[in-house]
């Protein structure tokens, strides 16, 4: 079948991303206001300079002291690079990727589509299918860490508001813990249910707040602490906590403090999933990832060490008897900074403020990227009552049912709070096995595919694509294992790590559904628009 371009007059009109998107089978159905900044906003919201540090911190720093946190930072910042930079390279193609046997482009489902395209008519279904799963799993879990932090961040604010641990202070229980978790989960989806340009204003709101935010922290909190860290101590000094941990093994527990590394360095693809929203996508997206990345590196180390300065006595941070209940340690290194020198606890209040706000925009951003994929995947009948999901929002023009099943699955995967303690190990796992080994299949696809079919974009690596794809490739999945590692012993119902059991269960049933059923009518990203004849 042969597709004729739209009329000049029409196309001169069009944002050349529309124009490509019309060719390539798809109706512009999402607005496309994303201008270069809005989308490093929304990329570097999703990544946001907290939300992975904070709640990992405490964790990470009890296994293995501060020389293997801060040392840990530095080695998967550099391997993290490795994977944007090759998914960069995909990205940057938008305009001139294309295969005869589909001509399909990656839009708002980003990532599967770019599986589908590079691994060939014999496997890009396949690819797509696990692709776009993964995707599915690691975003919608991804809201659930942000409200599970976010929560834990609120929980600690009420309680230094209330007084302290020590004095009557009011500490939620898990009933109030699970409700905040839900509120924010909800707020976030009617948020994400009015138009994009909204999402849009907040998350250049929440790149200003994450750096000037950020800025204070690592500014004020080792100039307000009495006493700070030695150098020495801070670069390094290890020591394992077998009494707290149960785990002896030095190489062990050095994988484990990695682990609030590789939790925060991800998230940059946000941009792809709005690939369909930006203009000029393919150089302001590939942009927006290297920089989201950059950013990131850069105030992420300076709050590790801001922090790790900052610690008056470290045993005292676990103490469960202590100001903060030994639940959040870096809600206790704020307290002890501003205890000790003010003899108040206002400004410790104040910048517990900052990162929560840092964890609401994380999860509005994560709750935008989430609902993108599954209404892409839904688009191409790849979900259950595709139907529903894939509905846009008739004023708004957003996928809202998406958003709102999304809303639902973050809900019930956070109602085990009411009786099990380590929820969000487990949430944190599925989060990021998910959403990092979404990368692995466009990137592998990207390693074995004929170099002649690939036409580069903007972006372009050359000879040093195959080197970067590979290891990037290894170390997703490194990543991916490391998460599926027990994270305390004696194993318990209370220290068990969940992720195995959920993700294997999860992925078995997608596996099965492909090989009895999807395989013979999913063949990845389905057009929407009849070009010959201008039909929709």
């Amino acid at each position: 079948m042969e597709y004729r371009r739209p009329e000049a007059a029409q196309v001169e009109e069009m944002d050349p991303g529309e124009k490509r998107l019309n060719e390539l089978g798809y109706k512009q159905e999402l607005r496309r206001e994303m201008t270069l900044f809005k989308t490093l906003a929304i990329s570097f919201s999703t990544m946001t300079l907290f939300t992975g540090i904070t709640p990992l911190y405490g964790s990470s720093l009890l296994y293995a002291g501060p020389a293997s946190l801060v040392w840990g930072w530095v080695v998967v910042s550099f391997f993290t690079w490795f994977v944007g930079i090759a998914m960069a390279e995909i990205y940057a193609s938008f305009r001139d990727l294309t295969f005869s046997w589909m001509q399909i482009k990656q839009t708002t489902g980003s990532l599967y589509f770019w599986a589908a395209h590079l691994a060939g008519p014999r496997w890009g279904p396949f690819a797509s299918w696990c692709c776009a799963w993964l995707e599915t799993i690691g975003l919608v879990a991804g809201i659930g860490t942000q409200a599970y932090a976010g929560s834990q961040t609120l929980q600690s604010i009420i309680l230094l508001c209330t007084g302290t641990n020590k004095d009557g202070g009011y500490f939620a229980p898990k009933w109030l813990f699970l409700c905040m978790y839900i509120g924010l989960t909800l707020i976030w989806a009617v948020l994400n249910t009015f138009a994009l340009e909204v999402i849009a204003f907040i998350d250049v709101i929440s790149i200003w707040w994450q750096v000037i935010g950020g800025l204070v922290i690592v500014i004020m909190l080792p100039l307000v602490s009495l006493t700070t860290k030695s150098a020495s101590y801070v670069f390094t000094h290890f020591e394992t906590a077998p009494d707290s941990t149960g785990i002896s093994s030095k190489p062990y527990v050095v994988v484990l403090s990695f682990l609030v590394s590789q939790y925060s360095l991800y998230g940059y693809d946000a941009a792809a999933h709005l690939t369909e929203e930006t203009k000029g996508a393919d150089k302001n997206g590939p942009i927006a990832i290297l920089s989201s990345i950059g950013i990131i590196t850069v105030f992420g180390w300076a709050y590790i060490l801001a922090l790790t300065f900052s610690i008056q006595d470290f045993g005292y941070l676990y103490d469960p008897s202590n100001e903060t209940a030994g639940a959040f340690v870096p809600a206790q290194i704020l307290y002890d900074a501003f205890q000790g020198r003010y003899h108040n606890s206002a400004g410790a209040i104040v910048l517990l403020f900052i990162i929560w706000g840092s964890f609401f925009f994380g999860g509005l951003s994560i709750t935008t990227s989430a609902a993108r994929v599954v209404y892409a995947l839904s688009r191409d009948e790849g979900v259950p009552f595709s139907s529903i999901w894939r509905k846009i929002h008739p004023k708004h023009k957003v996928p809202s049912n998406a958003v709102w099943l999304c809303a639902a699955i973050c809900i019930l995967l956070g109602l085990p709070i009411l009786k099990v303690n380590v929820v969000f190990t487990a949430i944190t796992s599925i989060c990021t096995i998910g959403w990092v080994g979404g990368y692995a299949v466009p990137i592998f696809a990207r390693i074995v595919m004929d170099e002649k079919n690939f036409k580069a974009g903007p972006f372009y690596l050359g000879r040093a694509r195959r080197p970067v794809c590979i290891i990037a490739f290894l170390w997703i999945c490194y990543t991916c294992s490391v998460f599926l590692l027990p994270t305390y012993y004696p194993l318990s119902w209370n220290t068990f790590n969940y992720a195995p059991v959920a993700i294997g269960v999860g992925l078995s049933l997608i596996m099965l559904w492909w090989i009895l059923d999807a395989r013979k009518w999913f063949k990845g990203p389905v057009r929407n628009i009849d070009i010959s004849n201008g039909k929709v």
